[in-house]
């Protein structure tokens, strides 16, 4: 781990307005987190976690305060410009998979290279040499309808990494699945974290795992505690 910093918020507050109601879910939250750096966020449903993700990852705007990936302030693009920063510095894990049904594994995790222009021999290339070192070098071919759950998980992990961003955002990424299958899916992205020195940031509601991950903070009431 480094000291340059790859994503930092200040103050970082989030309210949605809704006929006569203000509904604040995040409270000037401040967060840095440096490159290769990992941390888990834990809390209660409710809590704002999500809505931070969505937030630093661009997904939404905020209501006041900044966030800065890769030394580029949100607030000041958008449209092409932010879709293009977002496919090159960001990687992102959800609960659910979000692989494309229609596609095979192959294409899926190829995806972000083509959208960022590569050939497709080249996107195909770096797309099997992937998936072949998160063990899913026999199932590329395959539909996503095909995997179990922790295959489904593997494939979305390669998804996320396959532009090597600078950070990965991960969302509940093995609430799906059973405690054996995700430890599994965690011993990965903390390999994939010191080979290819990604910073992750996880959102958890599991302990054992969140205590793998290393940095622990905890969320209440839209301020992160510590």
């Amino acid at each position: 781990m480094s000291d340059r910093i790859i994503l930092q918020c200040q103050q970082l507050s989030k309210r949605y307005d809704q006929g006569g109601l203000h509904v604040e879910v995040l409270k000037g939250v401040d967060l840095q987190i440096n490159a290769g750096e990992r941390v888990a966020i834990m809390g209660a449903s409710g809590s704002g976690k999500s809505t931070l993700l969505h937030l630093l990852g661009g997904l939404e705007k905020a209501s006041s305060g900044s966030v800065v990936l890769d030394g580029v302030n949100l607030n000041t693009v958008k449209g092409a410009k932010l879709a293009k920063l977002r496919n090159q510095s960001l990687g992102f894990i959800y609960q659910s998979h979000h692989l494309l049904g229609e596609f095979t594994v192959l294409e899926n995790v190829a995806m972000p290279l083509l959208i960022a222009g590569l050939k497709v021999s080249e996107a195909r290339l770096k797309a099997t040499a992937l998936l072949q070192r998160v063990g899913l070098g026999h199932r590329i071919e395959h539909k996503p309808g095909e995997l179990s759950g922790g295959e489904r998980q593997r494939a979305a992990v390669a998804r996320a990494l396959i532009n090597r961003p600078s950070i990965v955002l991960a969302d509940e990424p093995t609430g799906n699945l059973d405690s054996k299958t995700a430890s599994q899916v965690y011993e990965l992205m903390l390999e994939l974290n010191q080979e290819l020195n990604v910073s992750f940031l996880v959102v958890t509601h599991d302990h054992e795992l969140a205590a793998k991950i290393g940095k622990v903070l905890h969320m209440e009431d839209g301020v992160i505690k510590g």
